[in-house]
C-alpha cells in the first residue's frame, strides 16, 4: 500500500529484486514465492535510485541527504555517506566492471571511491568556464571510461575517467532545453566502449546520437505521444519506454537503424594537414546535427586520408594477446612490475582480475553454491579450526563449489591449503575468490592430478632437473640425507608459499606469478630453494628439512623473484617447464570449463568406496538404531507395567490419605472461620478507635495552626509599626541634614560664581593686552621680512654675478684650448660665439630677476590687503560683542528682578524671607558683578530656595532638590564652555602668519 520510488534487479539471487517505497524504506521480494525477503530502513527521505554491484551482492541506495551501502546477503548496512545539509546528493552508483563508486552532488562535484576501502580515489575538476550546467542525470559506458553528465541545458559534458579531464562538450539541437535521462546503447562490436547515447529531453522525445560523429542516428517518441521514461536491454537490442498516456512501447533497435550494428572503423588512420584549434572552447564543443556532423574547427583545405596499414601477421596476434580487460596491457604491466617489483596495493585486486581475465559467471557460480555444502567438507571445522566464523563459512562454500565443479577437489586433501590464501584475500567477494582459485588450479597447477592420489611426480621431477642444472651441489646434499622433492618442493607448491612468506611477500610473489607464464611458478619454487642453500647445507636431519619448508625463514623475497627471472632465461629448453606446461588460458564465460585432467577411475573408485563406506555406516547405524529402539520398547513396556501396578497402589493409598486430609481440612476451615470472625470484630473496633483518634488529632492540629497564624500576624504588625517609626525618624533626620548641606552648597556656589566672574574679566583684559602685543609683533615681523627679502635678492644677484664670472673663466679656458687646436684660423668665430652666450645669459638673468620682483610685489599687496580685511573684521566683532554684552546684562537684570519678586511672594511665611532680603541687598552692593551672573543661574537659585521650603512637607522634595542641584551645576559648566569658546573666536586666525603664535 505504498508508492514505489525506485526499482533494482540483477541481484545475486536472480529471483529477488529491490523496491524503494514512499515511506523511505527498501524492501526485497522474491518473484517465485511472492514473499517479502527483507526490510531495510535507514533513510530520512525518499530513495531516488538503487545501484547494484556487478556481483549482485551489494547495493547502494541514494536519497537527497545520504547514500547507504547494503550487503544483500545479510541485508545489513555496511557504510553510510553523509554530506553537508547545503550540498545535496544527485546520484551514487557503481561503475560497471570495476570496484569504483561514483558519487555526484548538486554542486556539480563528482567523487570516485574505492569500493574495498571506501577511500576517495579522485575528484573530477571543475568544468571549463562558460559551459557550466547543473548536473541532474548521468550515464557511464560499460567499460567505465566515459562519463556523461547533463542537466538544465542543451549541453552534455563528456568526461574521461582515466585522465580525469573534460574531453568534449556536446550541444544538442535548439529544441532541447533540458535533459531528463541519459543512457548508452550497448553494442556487440564496441567492446564496452559504447558510442551511441540516448538523450531524453524535456519535450519527451528521446534522441540517440553518436558521440564520435555527433549526429542523430534515430529518434523515438513525438510531441503527440511523448516518453515519460525509458530503459535499454543489456544486449542493446530493445528499448522499453513508458509513454505519457500510460502505455508501454517496446522498440527494436535493429529496425530503427542499421548504422548502430556496423563493424568498427579501421584502427589505423593517417591524418594530414590538421590545423590547430584557436581556442579551448572550439576543441571541446561539438554540435549535434541530424545529418553529417558539424566541425567548425575543421578548415576547408584540410584533408583526412584513412587507409589500412600492412603489418606483419604476428603483430595483431601479439597485441590481442597482450590486451587485457579493463583497458590494461600485459606488456606495460610487466614493465611496471619489473620497475617497482610489485603492483600498487590500491589497484592490485583490479590488476589481478584483469591478468587472470575472470569471466564473473554469476549464474554458473550461483548454481554451484545452490548445490549446498559438499559432503567432503561438512566437518571441515574439525580439521581446520578457524577463529573467524565468516572466514570458515567462506572457505567451506568455496571448497564445496570446487568439489561440485570437479569431483577431484572433493578428494584432494591439500585443496584447502591451496585455496585458503585466496579465500582470506577475497572473503568479501566469493565469486572472485572461486574464479581466482579455479584459474590458479587450471593454469598454474597443470599436471598436478595425473598421479592422484600421489603428489605430482612429473612436476617434482622437472623441478629436480632444474635444481640439478643450476645447483648440483645443493641437490647432492639433499640426496645425501634422503630429502626428496616431496620434502623440499611439494610443501611450497601445495600451500602456494603461504606457510613460508608473510602477507606482503606473498602478494609480491603472486604479482609476478600472475604476470608471467605458468612455468614461472615452478621457477620461483626452485629459486626459493637455491636462495636458501646456505641454511640448507647446514641441515643434516630430515626433521630440520621438513621444519624449514613449513615455516618462515629470513630470506629476501626480492632476491628470490630476481633469481626466478634468471632461471626462466637461463634454463635449457629441454628441461624448461615451458616445454611441458601450456600457455595461460582464462576461464570460459557463461559456463566454467570441464576439469577432468586426473585419473578418473581412481577418483571414481575412491568416491565409490567412500560412498559404499558411507552406505555401510548408514546401514550399520540404522540396524543399531533398530536394536536400540527394540530394547528401548521392551524396557519401556516393562517399566509401563511396573508403573501401572505401582500407580494403582499409590492411587489407593492416596485416596485414603485424601479422605483423611479432607476431614482435617474441614475442621481447620471451621476453626479458621471462627478466628476470622474474631479478627474482623477486632479490626472493626480498631478502625473506630483510629477514626476517633484521627478526628481528635485533626481538631488539635487546627487549633494549633490558628494560634500560630494569629501569633505570626501580631508579630508582623508589631514589626511593621516599629519599622515605620524608624523610617519616619530617619527621614526627618535626613531632611534636616540635607537642608544644612543645601545651605552650605548654596553659599559655596555664590562664592564660586563671583570668583568665576572676576577670573573671566581678568582673562578678557589679558586677552586684549596680548592681542595688542601680537599685532605690534606682527608689524615688526613684516618689516623684518621685507628687509630680509631685500638682502636675499641682493645676495642672489651677487651669486649670479659670481656664477657668470666662473662661466666666463671656463669659456676663456676652452677658447685657449680651441685656439691651440685650430690655431689662429678660428679665433674670430669663437670670440663671436662666446659673446652671444654671455648676452643670452645676461638676458635670462634679467628676465628671472624681473619675474621674482613682480611675484614679491604681488605677495606683498595680498598680505596688506589681508591685514586690512582682518582688522576691519576684528572691529566688527568687537562692536557685536559689546552690543551682545549690553543686551545680555539688561536681560539678566530684568529676569533676576522678576525671579526675586516671585520668590518673595511664595516664601513670605517661610523662615527664608530674611535671607532673601539679605541676598537682595548684597546684590545691590555688588552691582555689576552680580548682574553678570546668567539668568539661568539666578532662576536655579530661586528654584533651589523654593525646593528647600517645600521639602518640609513631603519626602518627594528631596528628590526634586537633588535633580535641580545637578541641573544647576550643568548650566554652570555650559556657561564656562561658552565663555571659553567666545574667547577663542575673538582670537585672530592662525593663517595670517604661521610664526605669530610660536614667537
Amino acid at each position: 500500500m505504498q508508492a514505489c520510488t525506485a526499482l533494482a534487479f540483477n541481484l545475486r539471487r536472480k529471483t529477488e529484486f529491490l523496491v524503494a517505497l514512499a515511506d523511505y524504506s527498501v524492501k526485497c521480494f522474491d518473484t517465485e514465492t511472492q514473499e517479502l525477503v527483507s526490510w531495510m530502513r535507514g533513510h530520512d527521505s525518499s530513495v531516488s535510485s538503487i545501484s547494484v554491484h556487478g556481483s549482485g551482492r551489494y547495493a547502494i541506495t541514494t536519497s537527497t541527504d545520504t547514500a547507504q551501502l547494503w550487503d544483500l546477503d545479510t541485508f545489513q548496512r555496511k557504510r553510510k555517506l553523509n554530506v553537508r545539509q547545503s550540498v545535496g546528493i544527485q546520484q551514487v552508483f557503481f561503475l560497471p566492471l570495476s570496484n569504483t563508486i561514483l558519487s555526484c552532488f548538486k554542486d556539480n562535484s563528482v567523487f570516485a571511491w574505492e569500493f574495498d576501502t571506501l577511500h576517495c580515489k579522485y575528484q573530477l575538476p571543475t568544468a571549463v568556464e562558460g559551459s557550466a550546467l547543473h548536473y541532474k542525470v548521468f550515464a557511464v559506458t560499460r567499460d567505465g571510461r566515459i562519463f556523461v553528465a547533463g542537466g538544465k541545458s542543451n549541453h552534455l559534458h563528456l568526461w574521461c575517467l582515466e585522465s580525469k579531464q573534460l574531453v568534449r562538450i556536446i550541444q544538442m539541437p535548439t529544441e532541447v532545453r533540458a535533459v531528463r535521462h541519459l543512457e548508452f546503447l550497448p553494442d556487440s562490436f564496441d567492446g564496452g566502449s559504447n558510442q551511441v547515447l540516448g538523450v531524453l529531453s524535456q519535450d519527451n522525445i528521446m534522441r540517440f546520437i553518436s558521440i564520435e560523429t555527433y549526429k542523430i542516428l534515430f529518434v523515438i517518441g513525438s510531441h503527440e505521444e511523448g516518453i515519460s521514461t525509458a530503459a535499454i536491454s543489456p544486449n542493446g537490442r530493445y528499448i522499453a519506454s513508458v509513454m505519457e498516456n500510460g502505455s508501454l512501447n517496446l522498440y527494436s533497435v535493429q529496425a530503427l537503424t542499421q548504422e548502430v550494428n556496423k563493424p568498427p572503423p579501421p584502427l589505423f588512420k593517417v591524418v594530414e594537414d590538421w590545423p590547430k584549434c584557436k581556442s579551448e572552447a572550439n576543441k571541446l564543443t561539438r554540435r549535434v546535427t541530424s545529418g553529417r556532423s558539424e566541425q567548425p574547427w575543421k578548415s576547408k583545405g584540410s584533408k583526412i586520408h584513412t587507409r589500412l596499414l600492412k603489418v606483419q601477421m604476428n603483430a595483431p596476434l601479439e597485441n590481442k594477446e597482450n590486451e587485457l580487460p579493463g583497458g590494461l596491457n600485459k606488456k606495460r604491466l610487466q614493465a611496471l612490475l619489473k620497475g617497482y617489483g610489485e603492483y600498487p596495493a590500491k589497484y592490485r585486486m583490479f590488476v589481478w582480475r584483469s591478468l587472470l581475465q575472470l569471466p564473473e559467471n554469476h549464474l554458473a557460480f550461483s548454481s554451484l553454491i545452490d548445490k549446498g555444502t559438499h559432503s567432503a567438507f561438512v566437518n571441515i571445522q574439525n580439521e581446520y579450526p578457524l577463529k573467524s566464523r565468516k572466514l570458515l563459512r567462506v572457505l567451506q562454500r568455496t571448497l564445496s563449489a570446487l568439489a561440485h565443479w570437479s569431483a577431484i577437489f572433493g578428494e584432494t586433501p591439500y585443496i584447502p591449503l591451496l585455496a585458503f590464501p585466496f579465500v582470506k584475500l577475497f572473503q568479501n567477494n566469493q565469486l572472485i575468490c572461486f574464479e581466482v582459485v579455479a584459474t590458479v588450479v587450471v593454469n598454474f597447477c597443470q599436471h598436478w592430478f595425473e598421479y592422484f592420489p600421489n603428489p605430482p611426480v612429473n612436476i617434482l621431477s622437472m623441478m629436480e632437473n632444474i635444481l640439478a642444472h643450476h645447483d648440483k651441489e645443493l641437490l647432492q646434499h639433499l640426496i645425501k640425507y634422503s630429502v626428496t622433492s616431496q620434502v623440499y618442493a611439494w610443501p611450497l607448491l601445495e600451500t602456494l608459499f603461504s606457510e613460508v612468506l608473510t602477507r606482503e611477500e606473498w602478494l609480491k610473489v603472486f604479482d609476478n606469478i600472475f604476470s608471467n607464464h605458468p612455468s614461472y611458478f615452478l621457477m620461483i619454487v626452485v629459486a626459493y630453494i637455491i636462495c636458501s642453500r646456505a641454511p640448507l647445507l647446514l641441515c643434516n636431519q630430515s626433521q630440520d628439512f621438513e621444519y624449514f619448508f613449513h615455516h618462515r625463514n629470513n630470506l629476501d623475497i626480492n632476491t628470490v623473484i630476481k633469481r626466478a627471472y634468471h632461471l626462466m632465461e637461463t634454463t635449457p629448453p629441454d628441461i624448461h617447464p615451458q616445454r611441458v606446461l601450456d600457455d595461460f588460458m582464462p576461464l570460459t564465460k557463461g559456463q566454467y570449463p570441464v576439469f577432468n585432467k586426473y585419473p578418473k577411475f581412481i577418483v571414481d573408485y575412491q568416491t565409490q568406496e567412500r560412498e559404499r563406506i558411507r552406505q555401510d555406516e548408514i546401514e550399520y547405524l540404522r540396524e543399531r538404531q533398530l536394536v536400540h529402539e527394540l530394547e528401548a520398547k521392551a524396557q519401556e513396556r516393562k517399566a509401563e507395567d511396573e508403573a501401572f501396578y505401582r500407580k494403582q497402589e499409590l492411587l489407593r493409598e492416596a485416596e485414603e490419605q485424601r479422605r483423611k486430609m479432607v476431614l482435617e481440612e474441614e475442621e481447620k476451615l471451621a476453626e479458621r472461620r471462627r478466628r476470622l470472625a474474631a479478627v474482623r470484630r477486632e479490626l472493626k473496633v480498631k478502625e473506630l478507635q483510629f477514626l476517633d483518634a484521627s478526628r481528635r488529632r485533626f481538631l488539635k492540629y487546627q487549633q494549633d495552626w490558628r494560634q500560630t497564624e494569629l501569633k505570626r500576624l501580631d508579630d508582623d504588625i508589631a514589626r511593621k509599626a516599629s519599622m515605620r517609626e524608624q523610617e519616619t525618624a530617619a527621614t526627618v533626620q535626613d531632611i534636616e541634614v540635607r537642608q544644612m548641606e543645601l545651605e552650605s552648597q548654596r553659599q559655596l556656589f555664590e562664592q564660586r560664581l563671583i570668583k568665576d566672574q572676576e577670573a573671566i574679566t581678568q582673562e578678557m583684559r589679558e586677552e586684549m593686552d596680548e592681542r595688542q602685543r601680537k599685532a605690534d609683533l606682527e608689524d615688526h615681523i613684516v618689516q623684518r621680512w621685507i628687509e630680509t627679502d631685500r638682502e636675499e635678492r641682493q645676495k642672489a644677484q651677487m651669486v649670479a654675478e659670481e656664477n657668470l664670472a666662473k662661466a666666463e673663466q671656463k669659456c676663456i679656458d676652452h677658447e685657449w684650448r680651441l685656439q691651440a687646436l685650430y690655431k689662429l684660423r678660428s679665433d674670430d668665430e669663437d670670440r663671436e660665439k662666446r659673446y652671444e652666450e654671455i648676452a643670452k645669459l645676461l638676458h635670462d638673468n634679467r628676465v628671472k630677476e624681473a619675474e621674482l620682483l613682480k611675484a614679491m610685489r604681488e605677495a606683498e599687496e595680498k598680505k596688506w590687503e589681508e591685514v586690512t580685511w582682518r582688522k576691519a573684521q576684528l572691529e566688527e566683532e568687537q562692536k557685536a560683542a559689546a552690543a551682545a554684552d549690553k543686551h545680555r546684562k539688561q536681560f539678566l537684570e530684568d529676569e533676576m528682578n522678576d525671579a526675586l519678586e516671585l520668590a518673595e511672594k511664595l516664601q513670605r511665611e517661610d523662615g527664608y524671607f530674611e535671607r532673601l532680603r539679605d541676598l537682595k541687598s548684597r546684590r545691590a552692593e555688588r552691582g555689576v558683578e552680580f548682574q553678570q551672573v546668567p539668568k539661568s543661574a539666578n532662576i536655579c537659585l530661586n528654584d533651589l530656595c523654593a525646593s528647600q521650603s517645600s521639602s518640609h512637607t513631603s519626602l518627594a522634595g528631596r528628590q526634586e532638590l537633588a535633580r535641580q542641584e545637578w541641573e544647576l551645576m550643568a548650566e554652570v559648566r555650559q556657561l564656562r564652555q561658552k565663555l571659553t569658546a567666545r574667547a577663542q573666536t575673538r582670537r585672530p586666525p592662525a593663517h595670517i602668519s604661521p610664526t605669530r603664535w610660536t614667537t
